[in-house]
């Protein structure tokens, strides 16, 4: 399968930061640039975190902000998340523009020999997303992503948080106690 034909968008950095707020701050000085998401949130703890932890998820939602940079080409996400250790890199990922795109990816690691980690259709990122993992031997975890639709707070939620409005419940975009969270590193837990 040749890379060529997936068309790569950019690459994608998120961040762990333990304020979203005054990391925006900094981060629009030095793209020189507003995020085109930023959603102050009532949590420091992102509802994955809590589920390892083995707490119940809050039905507030963490601090996030995205940055899409131009030049260079640039998916710059930060998440306000509680942490210890590991640092702040959260994960890496390219985006794509398209699911196929995913497909053949995923593809292409599976036949190289790497164990591959899928999630589609889910609510990450304030983005109703198709996407494949991978982790490298130090444990960086690496997606690659197409977003779908966006995602933002509505009033409606369901019993996740405010992912979806109500009429899209049904559509088990909803996490449910059988979809997996998000990320290779907590497939063994519920996503909320």
């Amino acid at each position: 399968m040749s890379e060529q034909s997936i068309k790569t968008l950019k690459p994608h950095i998120s961040l762990n930061v333990k304020n979203v707020a005054e990391s925006v701050d900094f981060y629009k000085k030095l793209f020189g640039l507003e995020p085109v998401k930023f959603i102050k949130g009532a949590t420091t703890t992102h509802s994955i975190v809590r589920d390892l932890e083995g707490e119940p998820s809050e039905r507030s939602r963490f601090g996030y902000a995205k940055f899409d940079v131009q030049n260079p080409p640039l998916n710059f996400v930060l998440n306000e998340v509680a942490y210890t250790e590991g640092g702040t890199l959260s994960h890496l990922g390219i985006q794509v523009e398209s699911t196929d795109d995913v497909l053949k990816t995923r593809e292409r690691w599976i036949a190289d020999g790497l164990t591959t980690v899928d999630e589609m259709q889910v609510d990450c990122c304030y983005a109703l997303q198709d996407k494949t993992w991978a982790r490298d031997p130090d444990g960086n975890e690496w997606e690659v992503f197409v977003v779908l639709e966006n995602t933002e707070p509505a009033e409606a939620s369901c019993a996740c948080g405010d992912k979806v409005a109500e009429a899209e419940i049904s559509t088990a975009v909803c996490c449910t106690d059988t979809q997996k969270a998000s990320t290779i590193g907590a497939t063994n837990q519920a996503c909320c």
